[in-house]
């Protein structure tokens, strides 16, 4: 009787929810942009549950509906929403725009030195120890060697943040831990604290800032000494990924937080999969924030290359970063029964002593039981292959895989033919290797013409990679799908084979059944050049600490390292400016700065309005000085981009000012380089200064004929003072007509209308 009553009482609700449903009225989390802070000491809480309270018609309601009330940095909430509720909250007055809480996708011993900058060399006037960089991501280890504080002071002074988490505790390294996550849900696997079981963010964090820590390897590979950037720079996480992935409303909370405890640089090594509007992108938000405070994001370019228009973090205030090679590669090497070795890319830990094993092709040991067949089982997935075939034997498989699929069969190893991996390697839960698809036809036909084929893997090598530095196929390819004016990448960093710090409950290698544990790890991605670029900017930081973002970005632009065009089809939009040299990139003589004011000008030329910028600013002497929205050439930035509509003849004209941040007396002369068909004048030709701080104006004009469907073409602008060298490059690319003007705005209401690009 009990049981029917209830059935009764929850009929009803079952049923508004089943309906709710499906006429659009579940209600997901949404973010609620409102711009900068407002003065004055009051509870920005209260304004939110108002809002939401005129909205969902009760205080409990709105109680129940807020997630996040942001208000330390900047103004805004994130609250469980109806499709209804967020088209009346988007017609508020205030309200800039409201949008649904994306998931974000996460995107050393040897790469800085292969950067040139060695250890010791970061003692830069003894400021680096000041320098705070936060991180988002997905925590952080604190037991790791590569986080122990010894010989450290405490926090400096403008530190406001704050240990959070039960389990974990900060010490004078990792100065700040905080989490959130806006679902409330967690895996098993999952720490409620800062404390990491990805591995990511322990990898990140001490690739920026972790200390000198003496033989550390993977299972004994890359021995060495690992360290970051900054070795005695501070450390805050605020982890915003969990195994799910990582939420809007979480990093914007992040942010909110990170700009009020005082960092310095804020690293970032996630993004979206997908094209966001600027003030729909929390990254952007928050870096616009952070921007205004002096603090410089750095931000992984995306790890969906070698494809173009794939860029991710394409805001002119983020310095974004693409992912290139160091002067080493891993390859583990198969030998055949018959003497015949083949050299694959493999991490591999595993050592056989040279001992060899029954081989057998994944095609001749199908699960028929599971429905496999041959065409299945040859590509050695999960669950596919005949456990009884593979018991004790390496197996030949024909396509990239973690290895589970032969590890859970019983395999001793596999060998994988996949030519579509040829520049970064995996580590495996398995003795494995990955060759060509064509030497893995050669391995198949020993297999096919010998009555008991035989192979052995042999253990992990390095090897020299004399093509280094080149940036990596999987680092995401420009053109900037927003701002084609904007030259996106800015940089590219090493990211490809870096060992640093690991979290020892994260699995060692890319399959999750790995029940290993390692200290460090040697893993691949644009998530692992950013914190290569966050160490750099924090390591110029130290030794000008008033240094504005722009500038600082400017110098680690303009001095980097030139990477050969001949290895790039696709030239600036693989690499950017360059590879940094953050030596030179602390000295770079001449700087493109940008103030908030710039932004600004340049958000007005984009189509935003001086009502949408006042509430994005706090300022009411915000205002666009246009209201024709135009080209982005007059933004000071340090790299020059022509996007041509086919058809159109090449015209362009670039304002800029430079800042002399090198000697006094200085004169700087021009060079500059295009192909002979594009034309380049720049005027004046020298640039001479009195003073350090004195700024000079110069204008580009780029001409030529007209042009259709081009792939792009590049060269560069040169200001040569003898000592220090200052370049900036100058690419020119076709786009369909209509790309290249600034994205399309709503005249109602100021609400913005989503623009892709799609090429």
């Amino acid at each position: 009787m009990a049981k029917a009553g209830l059935h009764v009482l929850l009929y009803p609700l079952l049923l508004t929810a089943l309906l709710q449903s499906c006429h659009g009225q579940e209600r997901k989390v949404h973010i609620v942009y409102m711009g900068e802070r407002p003065q004055g000491d009051f509870s920005l809480a209260s304004t939110h549950h108002s809002m939401l309270e005129g909205v969902l018609g009760s205080i409990s309601s709105a109680k129940e509906s807020l997630v996040y009330s942001y208000g330390r940095s900047f103004n805004g909430f994130a609250a469980k929403l109806t499709d209804e509720e967020v088209g009346k909250l988007s017609e508020m007055e205030g309200v800039i725009s409201v949008f649904p809480n994306h998931k974000l996708k996460l995107h050393t011993t040897r790469s800085w030195d292969f950067v040139n900058l060695p250890a010791g060399s970061g003692k830069v006037g003894g400021t680096q120890g000041d320098v705070i960089i936060g991180l988002l991501d997905t925590g952080i280890w604190p037991e790791s060697e590569s986080f122990s504080d010894e010989g450290l002071s405490s926090p400096p002074s403008k530190w406001k943040g704050k240990c959070i988490g039960a389990n974990f505790t900060c010490n004078n390294k990792i100065i700040g831990a905080r989490y959130y996550n806006s679902d409330n849900s967690f895996d098993s696997t999952d720490f409620k604290s800062p404390r990491d079981s990805e591995g990511h963010g322990t990898h990140t964090s001490s690739t920026a800032a972790g200390i000198e820590v003496a033989g550390a390897s993977y299972f004994g590979l890359a021995k060495g000494t690992a360290r970051g950037g900054v070795p005695s720079a501070r450390i805050a996480m605020y982890k915003v990924c969990w195994s799910s992935g990582c939420s809007s409303a979480d990093v914007l909370a992040a942010y909110d937080d990170a700009i009020a405890d005082g960092v310095d640089i804020i690293s970032v090594s996630l993004g979206f999969g997908s094209f966001l509007q600027y003030f729909e992108d929390p990254i952007a938000i928050g870096s616009f924030h952070a921007m205004r405070k002096g603090i410089l994001t750095s931000a992984s370019a995306g790890n969906s290359g070698p494809y173009p228009f794939t860029v991710n973090n394409y805001a002119p205030w983020i310095v974004t970063v693409a992912a290139s090679t160091i002067d080493r590669k891993f390859v583990a090497q198969v030998v055949l029964g018959n003497g015949q070795v083949y050299t694959g890319l493999s991490i591999n830990s595993f050592n056989l002593y040279g001992k060899s094993f029954p081989l057998i092709w994944g095609g001749d040991a199908a699960n028929y039981s599971a429905g496999a067949d041959t065409e299945i089982s040859k590509f050695c997935s999960l669950g596919t292959l005949n456990s009884y075939e593979v018991l004790g034997k390496i197996v030949l498989c024909e396509s990239l895989d973690d290895g589970t699929g032969v590890l859970l069969a019983n395999g001793v190893g596999t060998i994988m033919a996949d030519s579509s991996f040829k520049d970064y390697a995996y580590n495996y839960p398995l003795p494995a290797t990955v060759i060509s698809t064509e030497d893995g036809l050669r391995v198949l036909d020993y297999i096919r013409s010998t009555e008991k084929p035989i192979a052995t893997i042999l253990v992990g090598e390095i090897w020299k990679d004399v093509m280094a530095p080149y940036v990596v196929s999987f680092s995401s390819r420009g053109p900037n799908p927003i701002t084609p004016d904007i030259l996106k990448p800015d940089l590219t960093a090493p990211g490809v084979d870096i060992l640093a710090a690991w979290s020892p409950v994260a699995p060692p290698s890319i399959a999750f059944e790995d029940t290993r544990s390692v200290n460090y790890n040697i893993i691949s991605g644009t998530s692992m050049s950013c914190p290569h670029v966050s160490g750099a900017a924090a390591y110029i930081k130290a030794a000008h600490p008033n240094w504005s973002p722009a500038a600082i970005k400017s110098a680690l632009m303009t001095t980097a390292y030139n990477v050969d065009p001949k290895k790039h089809e696709d030239l600036e939009f693989a690499y950017g400016s360059g590879q940094i040299n953050p030596l030179r990139a602390v000295d770079p003589g001449l700087v493109y700065d940008a103030s908030e004011a710039d932004y600004i000008d340049f958000l007005c030329r984009q189509g935003y309005n001086t009502t949408t910028l006042k509430l994005i600013t706090g300022d009411n002497s915000s205002f666009c000085t246009t209201t024709v929205p135009g080209r982005a050439w007059s933004l000071n930035y340090p790299s020059f981009s022509v996007a041509v509509e086919d058809g159109l003849p090449i015209r362009a004209v670039f304002s800029r000012t430079v800042t002399n941040v090198g000697p006094p007396n200085s004169t700087y002369t021009l060079s500059w380089y295009m192909p002979p068909s594009i034309n380049v004048v720049v005027e004046p030709s020298v640039l001479s200064f009195s003073a350090t701080g004195e700024k000079t104006s110069f204008t580009v004009k780029v001409y030529g004929p007209s042009i259709a469907q081009r792939p792009i073409t590049s060269g560069a602008i040169i200001w040569n003072q003898g000592v220090h060298v200052v370049r900036s490059p100058l690419v020119v690319y076709t786009v369909l007509p209509g790309s290249s003007l600034p994205f399309s705005l709503s005249k109602k209401k100021n609400k913005f209308q989503t623009f892709l690009h799609v090429s």
